[in-house]
């Protein structure tokens, strides 16, 4: 318990209303996060093909981060990691479908018990919710986002309140209704490395229109907020657990699988956009300490509220993240600093494969399996389908967005390769990951049979990594 909230606590019971003035009354919390949603698939991160007027409103009341990295592109692991504030072999649940073990600390406990009021509403995906600190627990479908209204409308007016408002949009399958517009085939972006074909238009259609629904229940929200006049005290926050369902994103440690678009607005949030690099893991720290709390000592991430006002400040400069096993098989690992993107692949002989990558797997996938058969493929589309994989890659964000070069290689490029394999070990020795030994396995063969499976061991699991609290590098001066 944290005592020095007793007083206002005790002022709301005797009171029915906050009788302090709004800068000493605790802030509201609405955390929205989204389900397989790339940053770059949104109209404020440059998609004008997709309706999301509603974003577009918050991002005028907020800030918008252009280099947000997850911690993984995995559903379950990638929202374990934020609401501990901890790396996900650090977390005892790296994988998916594994949930977070007893004993971990999340920030929304924290919240509970300094007298929040904390809701969890839609999707879950991490573990029992009065485990993971919620008071309230309920969800919808199918879009996960139909009970995020009431919750508003019936909280109780006596209590900050702490919600987690998880949409299962834009998540497969496709569900149309009437609350987004529809699209044609011909109103979709096909990325690069994906075969552009009937198939493909015709499947983005539905990811399209699952975006616009989401952004019709942010501007619920939205509204609800300022009809009872706590917007001013409110911090609305909005990200995405992982890259769009489609070839060479989720799970992938590509751009657009592992960079989160990140929305915040708020009573101390300056307006615009900020290219400050940011984690997942510092969600925990940030949000504890705009509710005046202090981060416990599991949090690995930390606090960037510096850069609501400064959008220029520099509160880290690397970022780490990690693939582990989703239906296949996978060790990879990821640091970002500055425009540049390294990651080393722990397992280069096996399949480059996702769950919607897998040529059994959806029609976008399908197509392009089948143009890969038929030799129809550009050079972009085939890097999927190679084998073996390359152990190391690096790329150059700006001036390669869909990271599609590997410039590995490249003479001019050596000390800079030194550097993030040197700071990606030390992330690996001081937060205890390791290469399992007897891993989990492939859950299914390429031409999609499936195998008698059983999960086998997990990242940091030999190293007992959850009881390692360590973050690893940070700033990169303080680790030359």
């Amino acid at each position: 318990m944290n005592y020095c909230k007793i007083p206002i606590l005790l002022s709301l019971i005797l009171f029915g209303a906050y009788t302090a003035s709004a800068n000493n009354r605790p802030p509201n919390f609405v955390f929205i996060i989204t389900d397989d949603i790339s940053a770059e698939d949104l109209s404020i991160y440059g998609n004008q093909s997709i309706d999301t007027p509603n974003l577009e409103k918050l991002a005028m009341r907020g800030l918008v981060f252009d280099n947000a990295y997850l911690t993984t592109s995995s559903c379950s692991p990638s929202r374990i990691s934020m609401i501990t504030g901890r790396y996900p072999h650090n977390t005892g649940g790296p994988e998916i479908h594994v949930p977070l073990p007893s004993g971990q600390n999340t920030f929304v406990q924290e919240l509970k018990q300094s007298g929040y009021n904390t809701v969890l509403s839609g999707k879950n995906h991490m573990a029992a919710p009065d485990q993971l600190g919620f008071v309230t627990h309920s969800d919808g479908l199918p879009a996960g986002s139909e009970k995020w209204l009431p919750h508003l409308k019936n909280r109780p007016k006596d209590q900050p309140f702490f919600f987690w408002f998880a949409s299962h949009d834009a998540h497969r399958d496709w569900q149309v209704n009437d609350k987004a517009r529809t699209y044609l085939p011909s109103q979709v972006e096909v990325q690069p490395y994906m075969y552009d074909g009937p198939l493909t238009r015709e499947d983005l259609t539905g990811y399209y229109h699952e975006i616009s629904r989401l952004d019709h229940y942010v501007g619920l929200v939205l509204n609800e907020l300022e009809a009872q006049g706590i917007m001013e005290n409110t911090y609305v926050i909005f990200v995405s657990d992982n890259g769009r369902p489609f070839p060479r994103s989720k799970t992938y440690l590509y751009k657009n699988g592992i960079q989160t678009p990140l929305l915040i607005a708020g009573p101390k949030v300056k307006q615009g956009r900020t290219n400050a690099l940011v984690s997942a893991i510092d969600l925990s720290a940030t949000i504890l300490e705009l509710a005046g709390l202090e981060a416990p000592e599991s949090v690995q991430g930390i606090s960037f509220t510096e850069v609501f006002n400064d959008h220029t400040a520099i509160v880290r400069d690397v970022a780490f993240a990690e693939r582990n096993w989703h239906r296949y098989s996978m060790h990879e690992r990821m640091v970002r600093m500055g425009d540049w993107i390294y990651i080393r692949n722990n397992w280069p002989n096996k399949r480059n494969l996702s769950g919607e990558s897998d040529p059994h797997a959806f029609p976008a996938a399908k197509e392009l399996w089948n143009m890969h058969e038929k030799g129809q493929l550009t050079a972009a589309q085939y890097l999927i389908t190679l084998l073996p994989q390359p152990a190391e890659e690096l790329y150059h964000t700006k001036d390669d967005p869909h990271n599609l070069k590997n410039v590995i290689y490249v003479p001019e490029n050596r000390a800079l390769v030194h550097q993030m394999r040197v700071l990606l070990t030390r992330w690996t020795n001081q937060t205890g990951d390791n290469i399992p030994n007897k891993p989990t396995p492939n859950k299914a063969t390429l031409d999609g049979t499936l195998l008698n499976w059983k999960r086998g061991e997990m990242p940091g699991e030999a190293t007992s990594a959850y009881l390692i609290n360590q973050s690893g590098p940070i700033l990169v001066k303080e680790f030359p």
